[in-house]
C-alpha cells in the first residue's frame, strides 16, 4: 500500500472562488433576498448574523445564484444548509486527485461519474461539481424528505436535469451496496460523513458552536448551518462510518477509481489507515484542507494497481 499525505497551507484552495471575502454588494445584486440580511459587523464592513439560520440559507442562495448560476436552490426547514467555500475546496482537491492520475489534466464532462454519498436535501456537492468542471453525479441519500428536495432541485434548474441523479438508499445499514448497479462505474466517490458518535454530543458541538458566534441561548442551540440527525451522528461516529465504508469499497473495488472521504478528527487516521491496510488498498493519500481556523483531512484510497489505473484514465481523454 502506498501512502502520501499532501500538506496545504490554511487558506482555500486556489480554484475555489469564495477565497476572498464576501462581496455583499455583488451578491445582493443578484439576489435582492439577501439584502434585509445584510448587516455591519463589529469594524463596520458588511456582513450577515451567521448566528441566523434564515441569514445564512439567504447567504447560500446568493451564493449559488452568482457563483453557479443556480436559479432555484431551498431547502427544508431543520435540514442541513452546509457552507459552501468548504464544500467546494473538497471538490478542487478531488479534481486535482483525478489530474494526479491523468498527466496533471483535470478530466472534466459528464464521462466523469461521481457518486456523493448522503448528499443530503441540499444537494451541494453535485451542484459545484456539475458547475465548475461539468461532471456527472449520482447523489445516495437514506431520508426520503432530503430525496424529494435534492429532486427538486434537479428538476427546476436546467443545468442540473441531466447531470444530477437522485438515489434513496432503502438499505439504512448500507453505503455503497444497493447504491452501486452492477456493472455501473464511478470515477470518484466522495463523502461527508456524520462525525459526533451520539446526540449527547453532537448537542454538545453545537453548544459549543453557538457559543463561539456570540449566542447568549447556547444551552438551547439553533444550529445556524441546520442538520437532522443522521446529518449529524452516527453510532460510533466517523470512525464506525468510515470503517463501514472501507469494507464495502473493497466490494466494488473494480468499479470505483478513486474512494475519498472527509476525516475530521485527525487521531482517527492511524485507525483509518490500518483497515485500508487489511483491505489491501494499492494506493492511499491524505491531503489536509482548511476553511478559516478549521482543518480536515480528505482520504482517498483505490484498488487498482499501476497498470489498471494508467488503463482506466485513458477513457477520460476526448
Amino acid at each position: 500500500m502506498d501512502k502520501k499525505v499532501t500538506t496545504s497551507k490554511n487558506t482555500l484552495h486556489e480554484r475555489n472562488k469564495h477565497r476572498d471575502r464576501y462581496d455583499f454588494e455583488a451578491l445582493t445584486q443578484t439576489c435582492a433576498e439577501l439584502k434585509p440580511f445584510v448587516v455591519p459587523n463589529k469594524v463596520g464592513d458588511d456582513s450577515i448574523d451567521f448566528a441566523n439560520p434564515s441569514a445564512v440559507k439567504m447567504l447560500n442562495k446568493a451564493l449559488l445564484q452568482h457563483y453557479y448560476q443556480i436559479d432555484f436552490w431551498d431547502i427544508p426547514e431543520g435540514y442541513l444548509c452546509p457552507p459552501i467555500p468548504g464544500r467546494a475546496d473538497y471538490l478542487h482537491y478531488v479534481a486535482d486527485l483525478l489530474a494526479s492520475t491523468n498527466e496533471q489534466q483535470i478530466p472534466t464532462g459528464k464521462r466523469i461519474k461521481v457518486l456523493d454519498i448522503g448528499v443530503g436535501a441540499n444537494c451541494i456537492y453535485p451542484i459545484i461539481g456539475t458547475q465548475e468542471y461539468g461532471w456527472s453525479f449520482v447523489g445516495s441519500e437514506i431520508d426520503e424528505v432530503a430525496v424529494r428536495a435534492a429532486k427538486n432541485i434537479v428538476e427546476v434548474n436546467n443545468s442540473l436535469k441531466n447531470a444530477i441523479t437522485i438515489r434513496l438508499q432503502t438499505a439504512k445499514n448500507s453505503i455503497f451496496q444497493n447504491i452501486i448497479h452492477k456493472e455501473e462505474q464511478f470515477n470518484l466517490t466522495i463523502c461527508n460523513p456524520p462525525f459526533h458518535a451520539s446526540a449527547d454530543e453532537a448537542m454538545a458541538g453545537s453548544q459549543r458552536k453557538v457559543r463561539n458566534l456570540g449566542s447568549k441561548n447556547y444551552l438551547k442551540p439553533v444550529l445556524n448551518f441546520g442538520g437532522q440527525h443522521h446529518e449529524l451522528w452516527t453510532a460510533g461516529g466517523e470512525i464506525a462510518f468510515i470503517s463501514k465504508m472501507i469494507t464495502e469499497s473493497k466490494i466494488f473495488g473494480n468499479q470505483c477509481f478513486w474512494f475519498t472521504t472527509i476525516v475530521s478528527k485527525r487521531e482517527n487516521l492511524p485507525a483509518i489507515y490500518a483497515m485500508l491496510d487489511r483491505a489491501a488498498a494499492y494506493d492511499v493519500r491524505t491531503n489536509n484542507m482548511a476553511t478559516g481556523n478549521k482543518v480536515t483531512r480528505i482520504v482517498a484510497w483505490t484498488f487498482l494497481n499501476a497498470q489498471q489505473q494508467k488503463e482506466w484514465s485513458k477513457r477520460w481523454r476526448p
